[in-house]
């Protein structure tokens, strides 16, 4: 895959991409290198989309997940959700997010940028961690990201 880029059609196809993106990991941006891999990074995302679609994560596990990783108690969800037994319900899926705690949740960073305060059934938390090259994080060799 070293010549010419192509459209990834096959398991072939996207095998050799997923190599040439690791001899290239670590190329600067702008440079000859760094837009082929940017360019293999958005042929790799759409295969994988079409593949292997992943459905964003259940807002309530979301939540559940920061507290867990932030060592947080569900006291600190207090003035985004409100009373401790508010919190209770909703964890406990007994009462749904609105919008607005959709909305301080998404500024606390709790849910993440694919959150949309408009569709609260669809929120979830973003994966890209350099918004300038969205999808690398997912095409990093093992132990390189």
């Amino acid at each position: 895959m070293a010549g010419e880029v192509r459209p990834i059609r096959t398991k072939r196809d996207y095998e050799a991409a997923l190599k040439e993106v690791e001899r290239l990991w670590g190329a600067k941006a702008g440079t000859h290198d760094g837009d082929r891999l940017d360019v293999l990074a958005t042929l790799l995302d759409a295969y994988e989309a079409g593949h292997y679609p992943i459905d964003p994560p259940d807002p309530i596990e979301a939540i559940k997940f920061r507290i867990e990783q932030q060592g947080l108690t569900q006291r600190d969800l207090e003035e985004i959700i409100g009373t401790r037994t508010r919190i209770a319900e909703v964890l406990n899926r007994k009462r749904g997010l609105s919008v607005g705690m959709i909305r301080r949740l998404h500024e606390r960073r709790y849910l993440g940028r694919s959150a949309d305060p408009a569709e609260p059934k669809k929120c979830g938390v973003s994966s890209a961690p350099d918004p300038s090259r969205p999808g690398l994080a997912r095409h990093a060799p093992a132990g390189r990201w």
